[in-house]
């Protein structure tokens, strides 16, 4: 018999490594799903509840990015819909969670309308009137209503399938935001100082200038409009907003031709409202 028959030898692993097996399993086990995954994401009321919560706790908001936010939608609007992509992976969810940006958007509506109605001419108490009803008509009525327009047209006919996930209403309403920001600074402030003594006359030039102002503010919603539907991968056709571009372009061709300045008429109407 040879002198090493008495040893045994085993291919099982020792103790140590069997507990350190052991111990990232029971470790893996408890680890949190991915965030996409969780069955336990807040609801869409629970969402709208704690966000207009923090509407008055200015100290919980990151204003220096909501800031960063308005001066890359002007200047590259692709920037701003990474960071909704980021949201999603990291929060379970696209829509906003901070205020912050509303509430700067609030506040330079405030100062467009003073501005807007100095130009107009307009007492105090009706630029008070004018400022409330810029905000709560102009932009957050129609927000809602183009919010739930699109919220309703994405989720019912451009899902790729039924099995993705429904476009959160929250998510169209900041789009919304998105795209009302730069025109309202074409609109409603660098428009404002070529008004008194030159878009509101009855020149070529002037209705040229008027129209195109417009023609840029309406092109640049809908760009960045297509770009928050676009940046959702489970969404197609999302081309399809495009095609209000030409038909905007056929109608700044048409209004100049006949002579109508569009910006004169909005003004006029602003006149109407508050008189």
């Amino acid at each position: 018999m040879s002198q090493y028959s008495h040893v045994k030898y085993t291919t099982s692993p020792t103790p140590s490594v069997v507990s350190g097996y052991s111990g990232a399993s029971r470790l893996t086990s408890h680890l949190p799903p991915p965030v996409n995954h969780r069955k336990d994401c807040l609801s869409a009321t629970t969402k709208s509840y704690k966000y207009l919560r923090r509407l008055l706790k200015f100290n919980q908001m990151d204003f220096e990015f909501a800031l960063w936010q308005m001066i890359y939608l002007l200047i590259a609007p692709q920037k701003v819909y990474r960071n909704f992509n980021y949201r999603k992976q990291t929060k379970s969810q696209f829509a906003r969670d901070d205020p912050a940006f509303l509430v700067l958007l609030i506040v330079c509506l405030c100062v467009t309308s003073l501005g807007f109605a100095y130009v107009l001419g307009l007492r105090f108490l009706q630029s008070i009137g004018f400022i409330f009803y810029v905000i709560g008509v102009d932009c957050l009525l129609a927000g809602v209503i183009i919010a739930s327009f699109f919220w309703a047209i994405t989720n019912r006919f451009l899902r790729t399938n039924s099995l993705e996930p429904d476009i959160e209403w929250g998510y169209a309403f900041d789009v919304h935001l998105n795209a009302f920001f730069p025109p309202l600074m074409l609109l409603h402030c660098i428009q404002l100082f070529f008004y008194n003594w030159l878009i509101s006359h009855t020149w070529f030039i002037s209705r040229f200038l008027g129209n195109t102002f417009w023609l840029l503010g309406m092109s640049y919603y809908v760009y960045i409009t297509f770009l928050g539907y676009n940046c959702i991968p489970h969404l197609k056709n999302t081309r399809l907003i495009l095609i209000a571009l030409p038909i905007i372009f056929l109608l700044y061709l048409v209004v100049t031709i006949i002579g109508w300045n569009a910006t004169i008429s909005f003004v006029n109407f602003y006149k109407y409202r508050v008189y």
